[in-house]
């Protein structure tokens, strides 16, 4: 055991062994390459959804297993360290674990598909050269096919990109609010397509050779472009609302501070997000060994500070473990001047540079020191120690004793454990209660909570406003992005939780935001417009078709030869020759055609072979 400090039961810090929560400590470590872990974390997911089909996840306790990796020091916007600590979580519910298959499934078919197009380049003339025998015209027809597997691949490869580094983090692959919002967009962009494809579709079905060929072509593209042309029935975006209409812009809390800008839940942090005018601040509490809070994300000291260098055979050990004057001693600041994890520090001043790299781990005794002197708000999330811990049993009273003494106002804190809530309105009455767990409304007011803080896709549009209209005040993280941003905005939300307040600071106001009016008039003129040019279509490619019985391979040829190159002009010619061949027609008597007609490349022995 390292360390002077031993403890009963569970909570023994030894880095050999394995604790409850799963953590394979230094021991158990992997030696590998950094492809690895991707492949790894790929395999592992699918192993465990198929081995434990009833894996379920609710929101305070799920399943995860955790392991430690060993890697080889690498370097990639600084040293990230020799070390990689990946927590896996293995998704519970039925339809989660169909759609990671789905995606799964689609990749690989992508992968295959787009393969055997990059391997069969060299056969491309061969394709246009089908085409050219069914259709009579030359036509690069490789190109419409390669541009839409390069576009399917990429943004399926870019999912599943999400999908595996959302899984070391413990977090679910949600894209429900990204599609919502682009729905109206994602609709004319489909219009878009599938009105140019009715030059190919009218073609085909001009050309087809059976009455039955024709109508089953045309119908089923009718039926697609029908279903495009209706889809705005079916969307529900919250931003498709008129300028009136929304209410007032969310207020914004600074999660950790401001991360970005400054190393995570440090002074520096919290100080910068106040310069970003963020309505109230959000940090995490853990508890030391002597019952000092401090600010703290849950897992190990390694990420954020040097305990490697100050106390490298402790290093492993739960930031609990240890006591705050050897917190206090660690340094909190120079991981992030060394890695720039979000590329800020070259936009920071060399004073600012020396600051952050100077930056200790904050007790919760600062930060309410500075709430009192900025007036503002502050929502903690509490860390209850392990078992074992000398405080796991007054942890709750030791932060609870602290708040009290800050001389903070009760209301500008919002409390969110929901341990022991009945004794802690009987000490501080007037803290927000706030709750971490998604409830029905009449079970909120049955406990007294008037407030949610929830991940911003647990809750729907509808869900959101319903909370709104019952005075339910919805908090909701981690909000980074400006369209995220406007759509929560359009929803009702109250407030959000943001590493990026300097970002969600410059939207004034809700972008993509369109009066159902104006869409309507926008989706029927193009509904109207995408109509008429089909119907354009259709007719002239009818009409064009109806007058070609036989096709002239001269004129073909000369046409073909303004657009290729010499080299496909040769193969073309052969191709055409060798057709006049097998139809009956002498080798003489094919080159004395081209001769005439100016192509005297060829001579009779290179025909000969």
């Amino acid at each position: 055991m390292h360390g002077k400090h031993q403890f009963a039961g569970p909570f023994n810090p030894d880095p050999a062994g394995i604790s409850l929560s799963g953590r394979v400590r230094g021991g158990a470590c992997c030696h590998g390459h950094m492809a690895f872990p991707i492949i790894a974390l790929l395999l592992l997911a699918v192993a465990r959804l198929i081995l434990h089909p009833r894996w379920s996840m609710s929101n305070h306790t799920h399943a995860v297993t955790t392991f430690w990796l060993m890697e080889r020091p690498f370097s990639w916007r600084g040293r990230l360290g020799k070390y990689m600590c990946v927590r896996i979580p293995f998704w519970g519910a039925g339809w989660e674990r169909l759609w990671f298959f789905i995606l799964c499934a689609i990749f690989l078919l992508l992968l295959v598909w787009t393969y055997f197009w990059w391997a069969t380049q060299n056969d491309y003339s061969e394709l246009n050269w089908l085409l050219y025998n069914r259709s009579g015209e030359w036509t690069d027809g490789t190109v419409t096919i390669v541009a839409a597997t390069a576009t399917g691949f990429t943004y399926v490869t870019f999912l599943m990109i999400l999908a595996v580094c959302h899984m070391p983090v413990g977090q679910q692959l949600h894209l429900y609010w990204l599609h919502k919002v682009m729905g109206p967009i994602l609709q004319l962009g489909a219009l878009t397509v599938i009105t140019l494809l009715a030059w190919v579709v009218a073609g085909q079905v001009a050309r087809a050779e059976s009455m039955n060929s024709q109508v089953a072509l045309a119908l089923t593209y009718l039926a697609v472009l029908l279903a495009i042309y209706l889809a705005p029935l079916s969307i529900s975006s919250p931003c498709l609302k008129g300028r009136g209409n929304f209410t007032t812009r969310p207020a914004v809390l600074g999660r950790r501070g401001a991360p970005m800008l400054a190393p995570e839940n440090t002074l520096m942090s919290f100080r910068k997000a106040l310069e970003q005018k963020v309505s109230g601040l959000e940090a995490d509490v853990a508890i030391s060994l002597d019952g000092v809070p401090f600010l703290m994300r849950a897992g190990s000291l390694r990420r954020t500070t040097d305990v490697q260098k100050v106390f490298p055979k402790r290093q492993w050990e739960d930031p609990s473990s240890f006591r705050w004057a050897e917190l206090s001693a660690l340094n909190a600041g120079r991981w992030f001047v060394r890695d720039d994890p979000f590329w800020t520090v070259r936009s920071m001043t060399p004073q600012e540079i020396s600051w952050a790299a100077n930056q200790t781990l904050c007790s919760l005794a600062e930060l309410l020191a500075l709430v009192v002197q900025s007036n503002t708000s502050v929502l903690l999330r509490l860390q209850r120690p392990p078992p074992g811990h000398p405080r796991h049993l007054t942890w709750l009273n030791d932060t609870l004793q602290t708040v009290l003494r800050s001389g903070v106002l009760q209301k500008q804190v919002l409390w969110t454990p929901d341990w022991e809530r009945d004794m802690v309105r009987r000490v501080a009455s007037g803290l927000q209660q706030t709750s971490e767990e998604k409830l029905p409304v009449d079970a909120l007011h049955e406990r007294g909570l008037l407030r949610v803080y929830l991940r911003y896709d647990r809750l729907s549009a509808t869900e959101i406003r319903e909370l709104s209209s019952h005075n339910v005040s919805v908090t909701l993280f981690t909000v980074n992005v400006p369209w995220l941003y406007s759509a929560l905005w359009c929803s009702g939300v109250s407030s959000v939780s943001s590493d990026a307040p300097h970002i969600l600071k410059n939207v004034p106001s809700p972008i993509w935001l369109v009066s159902p009016d104006k869409y309507c008039l926008v989706w029927i003129t193009s509904d109207l417009i995408s109509f008429a040019i089909v119907i354009t279509v259709f007719t002239f490619q009818r009409w064009r078709m109806s007058g070609m019985h036989r096709y002239n391979p001269e004129q073909i040829m000369l046409s073909a030869a303004v657009r290729r190159s010499s080299r496909e002009v040769s193969l073309m010619k052969e191709k055409l020759i060798f057709a006049e061949i097998d139809n009956g027609m002498g080798a003489t008597e094919g080159l004395s055609l081209y001769t005439e007609n100016g192509y005297d490349c060829y001579t009779n022995e290179g025909v000969s072979r």
